[in-house]
Parts: C-alpha cells; structure tokens; sequence
C-alpha cells in the first residue's frame, strides 16, 4: 500500500487557528470570496430538493464550519438546529476520546492487557491499542442487513443487548492481535465497558462525558445511551444536533483545543495515523477514525445510514451531513460530502 502513510506519521498536519474568546461559538457566518459559492448551493439544493435522489437520499441535516464559522447549514422538511439524530458508528470516535481522556488521565495504558473479566486466556495478549485498531484478532460478523449472520444486530437489538460489553468480549479469537484488521462494532462496546469499569458505573460515565467532553464544547443536546449494566453503547447510539456533532469534529481539526486543552496533546494525532494492516474498504483506518483515501487528510466518523463528520485540516474545514439512507447507497453520502469540502479552497490557494 504505497499510499499509506507510517503508522506514526498523520499526514497532513492539522492548521493553527486562531482561538477565539471564551464563550464564542461560531462567532460570524459568511464565505471568503475564494469558495465556490455556485457549486455549493447546488450540492445542497441536491440533497435537500428530492428526498429520492440516488445519490444523497434522504438527506437529514448538513452543516459546514470554514475556519472557525458556521458558513452552510439546511435542514430537511422533518428536522431542525435543534433535532436531535443518531451517530450510529461515529459514536465510535466519542468513545475514541474517552479512552484519549483516561490515557492522559494516567488512569489507563494503552500497550497493557485489556482490563476484561474472564480474559485469562490467549485473549489476555489484547491491547486497549489493538482494541482502538480493530486489530484485536476476535471473531466478529459486522453486517447491517443479514440478522441470521450479524453479530452487530445480535448485540444492538438481540440477546447481547441488554450487555453490550460482555456479549463481544465473550466471544473467541480467530487471529493474533495486530494481525488483521476487522470492522467491530463489539470492540467499541467493549472498550466502552472498560471505560464503566474504570470510572465506576454508569453514573460516573455520563458526569465524565458531561464535565471533560460534553460541557467543554457546548454539546448541550449530546444523549449518550447506556444498556442495563450502565455501559454507553459506544458503537452505535449518541443522539445529538448537527451542531454539535459539527463541535466534536471541531476540537479535532483543532488539535484537541477547544479554548482551552481537552484532548491530551497528540491524541488527534494518533487517531488519525493509519494503521499498517490492509482495510478491505476504500479508505485507510486509524483509531475509531476512517481516513479518506480519495480526499488526503480528511478524517472521519461513519455511520450507518449516510451519517458522516469529515474534518479536513487542508481546507480548515468541518462538514457533517446526517440522513436515513438505506444500503447500498450509504455511501454516496460521503461522496457528496467530498464534492462540498472541494467547494472550498485549501490553506495557501
């Protein structure tokens, strides 16, 4: 893969921005005379004028943030600024910063053994790193339409549901870690009941999110879901506004720093790093984050039916697009995405 950058190299460096006072928010809306203000509103009037259109159906809410200001938004017929829409998968980049956050805490290592009950076997070779990768080597089906071969709809919406955590970590390895990379969905949860574990239960979770995450950023209408033994379900299931969802992307273009440091130094840097091992999709893969292979530097969180937040530290961007679209064209979503950042010019231009 002669286009995959090191493991410890991010790529593209991310752009200093000027930090605003406390208490800004998107502090002017307007665009530079460099965007391409013509084709934008195409894009969007695309996505919002036919709710069928093949590629960007059914298109739920879109904001984008040029340099710091909330320069685009549109929101469809049955949504708001303040309709609160699921992550899906990119609750996993959430999760992602919660690890972060207790690494830098000290309270956590990422090179140890996983702290999983009952992993006394060759599982105990397991690394919260390996869990971050999706490299940990266990047996994991991640399929959205097929009930009879998912283990990710087992978890959410069967018998694992009520244990997210202890439904993935019970199950057997196929592979040593760090070998082979495999989209899990039960990873996630499982890190995110390493986080209950950590932390003390799921009271301890949510005042963790609110006071070192949440709050910092201003995400007011941020709804984690918890199961019945108080594990966030860290793959799958934050409710939030595409504002906020704009505002998590927003501290990592900035490098963790949301007026003052929340993510610990490098963190974003690690996230954003791809991995070594070969990803059957096309993009890359960091730590909960994908990297778009057809837009360098981008990196972002997916979701389950068209739900995307792209950060782009060429362009000083941040665009989210949410929608309810059913497979196959899922990802026609990102694609439209793409088109929207290229609308804007990049650092320099």
């Amino acid at each position: 893969m002669s286009d995959d950058h090191h493991l410890d190299d991010p790529g593209i460096p991310l752009p200093t921005i000027d930090r605003e006072p406390p208490g800004a928010d998107w502090p002017t809306a307007g665009l530079d005379d460099a965007v391409d203000r013509a084709r934008l509103d195409a894009l969007f009037d695309e996505a919002f004028g036919d709710e069928d259109h093949p590629r960007t159906r059914l298109t739920l809410a879109a904001v984008v943030i040029h340099r710091g200001r909330l320069v685009a938004e549109r929101y469809s017929s049955t949504a708001d600024a303040d309709t609160t829409l699921v992550s899906w998968s990119m609750a996993k980049s959430v999760t992602a910063a919660m690890i972060g956050l207790l690494v830098g805490d000290g309270r956590l290592d990422l090179d140890a053994p996983a702290p999983v009950p009952g992993w006394d076997d060759e599982r105990s070779a397991i690394t919260i790193r390996h869990l971050l990768t999706m490299t940990s080597g266990l047996a994991w089906r991640e399929d959205y339409v097929d009930g009879e071969a998912s283990d990710v709809i087992e978890m959410l919406f069967g018998a694992g549901q009520h244990d997210v955590d202890g439904f993935a970590s019970a199950l057997p390895t196929t592979a040593a870690p760090d070998e082979v990379f495999c989209y899990s969905s039960g990873t996630t949860n499982i890190l995110a009941g390493i986080v209950r574990r950590t932390l003390g239960g799921e009271a301890a979770t949510r005042a963790f999110l609110d006071e070192r995450l949440f709050g910092p950023l201003g995400m007011t209408s941020a709804d984690p879901r918890f199961d019945e033994t108080g594990t966030f379900i860290g793959s799958s299931f934050l409710y939030a506004t595409a504002r906020d969802f704009a505002r998590f992307g927003e501290l990592h273009l900035r490098d963790g720093v949301w007026h003052d440091r929340i993510l610990p130094e490098g963190w974003v840097d690690s996230v954003r790093a791809p991995i070594p091992q070969a990803v059957p999709e096309k993009n890359h893969y960091g730590r909960q984050w994908w990297l778009w292979r057809d837009e360098p530097g981008v990196f972002g969180c997916h979701g389950y039916e068209g739900q995307f937040i792209g950060v782009d530290p060429r362009r000083d961007l941040v665009a989210v697009r949410l929608g309810k679209t059913p497979e196959p064209n899922t990802a026609e979503g990102r694609h439209w995405l793409r088109d929207v950042m290229r609308c804007f010019p990049t650092l320099g231009a």
